[in-house]
């Protein structure tokens, strides 16, 4: 199958990377990360209103969808831009569609849920008799960077806490475009939120597995254009090592596996945001198909660059390690492929 965007989509990622191009490029986005400094980008990226493209207008969005959506996660991917603070907040402000004072697309939100899990089935907070919130949640993507957090107590319920009820403690990783930290809660006040929170967190478990397949996407393009790149300039025997079968197969191999990325990728986009019967499904075999192709793609990269792939002066490693967060970020393939088992009929 192969997907085709509409005209507006494709000028849609057009501008984008136009404005990518001159607000990241290379040089940049590696003083970002080398200075741990992620605010700079996500700002200037809601300043200049790419952060509301996709959201609807009620919570301060400038409208468009799921496929818009992921057009953003592939091209920043494709940048290796500082992207946290976006997914995750995108991904948590449908649940305030019935308080948009409380957190506008402007202002960072995160749920409160553990970057390797699917949202929604991490540990959850307990309310006590005053009303208050406690609990740990660990590994929660931007949760640094966040406004405001969506916590997830029994029932299921949500809730909005104020940043400054929570301590965030932040971790390390190895994918420096992305950040995750720690949150403890004891006693913090919070909101009840109006929304059924079982509809929201299936919602949204649905979106992440797109985007961030979509992310893997970007990369996985990325790694084959500098892989490809790279094989017609580096020469043994005197000739372009491009010019080896084995090194053909492997680029062919490479393109292919991207190619069927970004159909699967569109599609399910398009699937989830109609809310098919079977959009869950499509959603669960992207995240579980495309995240695994990116790790395979991201180790096929590294062997054709050789040795140069694995030092930090080379752009490949950033791409790499994103490839490889993106694998891990919000279940593994096997947790995705475990939903798809529970939900088809065996014959």
């Amino acid at each position: 199958m192969r997907w085709q965007l509409s005209e507006e989509q494709d000028a849609y990622r057009e501008s984008l990377g136009g404005w990518l191009a001159g607000i990241a490029p290379p040089d940049v986005v590696r003083r970002w990360l080398d200075a741990g400094d992620s605010r700079s980008f996500a700002d200037r990226f809601t300043a200049d209103g790419w952060s509301g493209v996709g959201l609807p207008e009620s919570i301060g969005g400038q409208g468009g969808g799921l496929v818009e959506l992921a057009l953003t996660s592939e091209l920043l991917a494709s940048a290796c831009a500082p992207s946290a603070t976006w997914l995750a907040t995108t991904l948590a402000l449908s649940a305030l569609a019935g308080v948009p004072a409380a957190a506008p697309a402007s202002q960072p939100v995160v749920l409160l849920s553990p970057a390797e899990s699917i949202p929604g089935e991490g540990p959850r907070l307990t309310l006590d008799a005053d009303g208050r919130l406690h609990g740990t949640v660990r590994r929660v993507l931007a949760a640094d960077c966040a406004a405001s957090f969506i916590a997830v107590v029994e029932g299921p319920e949500l809730r909005l806490v104020p940043a400054d009820g929570v301590r965030v403690v932040a971790r390390r990783l190895l994918d420096r475009s992305r950040s995750v930290a720690d949150l403890v809660v004891d006693g913090a006040t919070s909101e009840r939120l109006d929304v059924d929170a079982s509809a929201f967190l299936r919602e949204c478990a649905a979106r992440a597995a797109v985007l961030v397949a979509a992310d893997t996407l970007g990369a996985m393009g990325k790694m084959l254009e500098m892989a490809v790149a790279y094989s017609k300039q580096r020469q043994q025997f005197g000739v372009p090592i491009g010019s080896f079968q084995a090194v053909k197969h492997a680029a062919a191999t490479m393109l292919v596996e991207v190619e069927a990325a970004r159909s699967a990728v569109y599609f399910a986009a398009a699937s989830v945001e109609g809310a098919g019967p079977q959009s869950d499904l499509h959603a669960a075999a992207v995240k579980a198909q495309v995240t695994a192709a990116g790790s395979r793609v991201a180790d096929s990269a590294l062997t054709l660059h050789g040795a140069i792939g694995y030092t930090w002066e080379h752009d490949l490693q950033l791409f790499y390690k994103r490839a490889k967060l993106d694998e891990a970020l919000y279940g593994r393939p096997a947790t995705w492929n475990e939903r798809l088992a529970d939900a088809l009929t065996l014959v």
